[in-house]
């Protein structure tokens, strides 16, 4: 299988509603957003170990690579699989960091994606 390409767009939130608070603290909330065609770029491939590589516009104001919340998202789906592969992702910021606009969230929930494709993991991702 050749890389995997994926796109995570950035979203606009119209309203975001706080309902509640569940025992473990968490927020219960109504939104509604809507998705733009501004988009951060995942290019996802197998590979021995986890890495990660950024670039783009905003790659400097995305963190180090330890933080960022793609590898931490790649980390948790390989522990939680079981999987002792790892894979190359390369992430192309378009998506200015701190705007709201959801880019660090699509861009974890795009690898998450990407990730179950390439290790053949058939997981439901809304688990």
């Amino acid at each position: 299988m050749g890389p995997l390409t994926l796109h995570a767009p950035a979203k606009l939130n119209l309203y975001l509603h706080i309902t509640g608070k569940r025992a473990d603290g968490y927020h219960l909330m109504e939104s509604l957003v809507v998705f733009t065609e501004l988009a951060d770029e995942l290019r996802i491939e197998a590979f021995d170990a986890l890495s990660l590589r950024v670039e783009g516009e905003f790659a400097n104001a995305s963190g180090n690579h330890r933080d960022n919340l793609v590898i931490k998202a790649a980390r948790a789906l390989q522990a939680y699989a079981g999987v002792k592969h790892g894979a190359k992702i390369h992430l192309t910021k378009r998506i200015p960091v701190g705007a709201g606009l959801g880019g660090g969230s699509a861009d974890a929930a795009a690898a998450l994606r990407g990730l179950n494709q390439l290790w053949k993991l058939q997981l439901d991702m809304i688990e």
